[in-house]
């Protein structure tokens, strides 16, 4: 059976750890994120995270995440010093059984999104993308130098014509939804700060930052082997470049480009339909049979997307993605590796974002982190993994 899991903040999450045993979930998804990007999580501190999931009666099976430095992906600065603060964590996860660790790297954001509360014909609430508004963000909130070179004539003049039918509250709200994508545990960043982080990507090229990406793997790679840890690289999301800035991991191509680069099953994919599901060139149900064999984490979540760069996040079993399909795939996969791995525990998945239901209305929820909408997508991919389980 899979790891069912739930992404869990730590102590001041606003979902305890007495509610999501309730949910279904054995597993919990944590990161220590008081910890400075670059530092090296204290074996200390790691302990204690575990030892209150384990008080709870859940276990600790995935770490999402531990973040990249700015400087290794730009090879620039300390990259080098703090690539071995990376190793070291690996080494402290690994000593405390952690077998997971999931990991992004995506240049200065971590997402985007234009609408963090888009209504459906239920009442229920959820995320979204608009391909021309967010260009009225770079280009007339933001005003990054060179903005206009990054979209076809005709998404610049809808984006102008969005910009001025905004009023002063909407522009607000698609700034602070906009600076919400930016890492930081909580911290705060200004448009000035996110200019400065974009300009120290000037002149890196995808070739270059993929160069980067691949670096970094080769030296983290045989750290995880020993420590008896699979990594699992979360995809762009969205899956294609933002702000000027590389993208490395958006496509089937790029994924397995990333994969064969360092040959291990260590070196693995956190398979998020929900990211590579809002390309519309993406085939997820293909990705997931090619990919299957290095997937060591899942994220499920559907979205219903079109051709021109827009998508919004859906109900599990009605958006766009083939959920029975990629499910299907990814059990076949379990039963494969439970037939062949002496020490294999099953994949984990966890329902990745959930719409505002219920009683969410209630709570001030991190976007996408509700219980009520959550639970409802952990429990919908529970019956429909027992019902394919049961037709095999």
């Amino acid at each position: 059976m899979f790891i069912h899991s739930w992404r869990w903040f730590g102590p001041d999450d606003r979902v305890g750890l007495d509610q999501i045993i309730q949910t279904g979930a054995t597993g919990v998804v944590s990161a220590l994120h008081q910890i400075p990007v670059g530092d090296t999580w204290p074996l200390e501190e790691i302990r204690s995270r575990k030892n209150l999931i384990e008080q709870a009666g859940l276990n600790w099976v995935v770490v999402e995440s531990v973040p990249v430095h700015e400087d290794i992906k730009k090879r620039s600065g300390q990259y080098l010093k703090y690539i071995e603060s990376y190793k070291n964590t690996l080494i402290h996860l690994g000593q405390e059984g952690i077998k997971t660790v999931c990991y992004n790297f995506m240049p200065v954001l971590d997402w985007s999104r234009t609408n963090l509360a888009l209504k459906h014909k239920d009442g229920s609430e959820s995320s979204g993308f608009n391909y021309s508004l967010f260009a009225a963000m770079d280009l007339f909130i933001l005003k990054r130098q060179g903005a206009e070179e990054s979209y076809p004539e005709e998404v610049c003049r809808e984006a102008e014509i969005l910009y001025k039918s905004l009023g002063k509250g909407e522009r607000e709200e698609l700034q602070r939804t906009f600076l919400l994508g930016f890492p930081g545990s909580g911290e705060a960043f200004t448009l000035k700060e996110v200019l400065q982080r974009i300009e120290g990507y000037r002149g890196i090229g995808r070739s270059d930052y993929l160069s980067n990406l691949k670096l970094f793997l080769k030296e983290i790679v045989p750290v995880a082997e020993s420590a008896g840890i699979c990594l699992a690289i979360h995809p762009d999301d969205p899956p294609w470049p933002l702000l000027g800035l590389p993208r490395a991991v958006s496509t089937l191509q790029d994924a397995e480009e990333i994969i064969q680069s360092v040959n291990s099953p260590s070196n693995g994919l956190t398979f998020c339909t929900g990211s590579f599901g809002a390309a519309h060139s993406n085939d997820l149900p293909i990705m997931a049979e090619k990919l299957a064999h290095r997937v060591n984490f899942l994220h499920i979540r559907n979205v219903n997307r079109d051709s021109q760069f827009n998508f919004h996040e859906e109900n599990l079993l009605t958006g766009d993605i083939d959920m029975h399909r990629i499910l299907l795939t990814m059990i076949l996969e379990d039963l494969k590796r439970a037939d062949t791995l002496s020490d294999y525990t099953g994949i984990p998945v966890r329902p990745d974002h959930g719409a505002r239901i219920l009683g969410d209305y209630n709570e001030s929820y991190y976007p996408g982190y509700t219980l009520y909408g959550r639970l409802k997508n952990l429990a919908e991919i529970r019956g429909l993994e027992m019902g394919i389980r049961a037709s095999l």
